[in-house]
């Protein structure tokens, strides 16, 4: 979805430089889309596809090889090995927000958003961290209110959504777990007014930055929609043929995209 690719360009600047305010600049010269973006992509190449998430992930993996990949996610793409490597980290998260557009059912969003991770992070936490990513879009599109989204969240995966983002961001730190990072996501959503004020208080907290807010943005996205003006300094950015496929995923949605140039 645009709007986690959105967030992870925004968040790309602060991710080995935290900050810990909401005052900052959403583009500089330094804002770059990272493997969140890219693994956005392959998500939604795969799903219009209907081909393989192993088959993409390597695929898109070799097109960008220098995006900011994890270390064992780059040796996975590097060899032939297709199977998962049983990882908790929040990479299955940071691509999952597709799922939660294309799918048709709260039960279709969780089977894809299982299958999505399990190719690579098939560990019980890594699997959660993508679902629940996932399921929250897709209640957000439907419309669920924040309530609702939040009890869904807390009953069926156990995160702790009670936390306050003041009283996180006084311990947060560089987390790249699922665990560690999807719950604070979805608490910036929670506690947001705005596509622009989710991704903000997302970043505010320090930690993953582009992941917290790729994650954040793809929730706020479904939510709030993402303004235009901020499509088209992300669009900047973007290689042609992410935007074309983007383009094409979100027509074969049925949903209007303004701004991606």
């Amino acid at each position: 979805m645009i709007g986690a690719i959105c967030g992870d360009i925004i968040g790309s600047v602060y991710e080995f430089g935290n900050i810990k305010t909401t005052d900052f600049p959403l583009f500089s010269a330094k804002s770059r889309f990272t493997d969140d973006s890219v693994m956005t992509v392959a998500t939604m190449d795969t799903l219009l596809n209907n081909t393989s998430y192993v088959d993409n992930y390597k695929k898109w993996f070799h097109k960008y090889p220098h995006a900011g990949y994890g270390g064992m996610f780059k040796k996975w793409c590097a060899s032939n090995d297709t199977n998962s490597y049983h990882s908790f980290g929040n990479g299955s998260a940071m691509r999952v927000s597709p799922v939660g557009l294309w799918c048709k059912s709260l039960e279709e969003t969780l089977e894809e958003a299982k299958r999505s991770a399990e190719v690579t992070h098939s560990h019980p936490e890594g699997v959660k961290g993508a679902q629940a990513t996932a399921a929250a879009i897709f209640l957000a599109r439907h419309p669920a209110s924040k309530e609702e989204i939040k009890s869904f969240i807390e009953e069926n995966f156990q995160y702790d959504l009670d936390e306050s983002l003041d009283s996180i961001r006084q311990w947060y730190a560089f987390d790249v777990t699922c665990q560690g990072t999807v719950p604070q996501a979805i608490r910036s959503f929670i506690e947001s007014n705005s596509y622009e004020d989710a991704v903000r208080k997302s970043i505010s907290l320090g930690g993953d930055s582009d992941t917290i807010a790729c994650i954040t943005g793809g929730i706020a996205e479904a939510y709030y929609g993402v303004p235009e003006s901020i499509i088209k300094e992300a669009s900047i950015l973007l290689p042609t043929v992410f935007k074309k496929l983007i383009n094409t995923f979100y027509v074969k949605c049925g949903v209007e995209l303004n701004g991606l140039q």
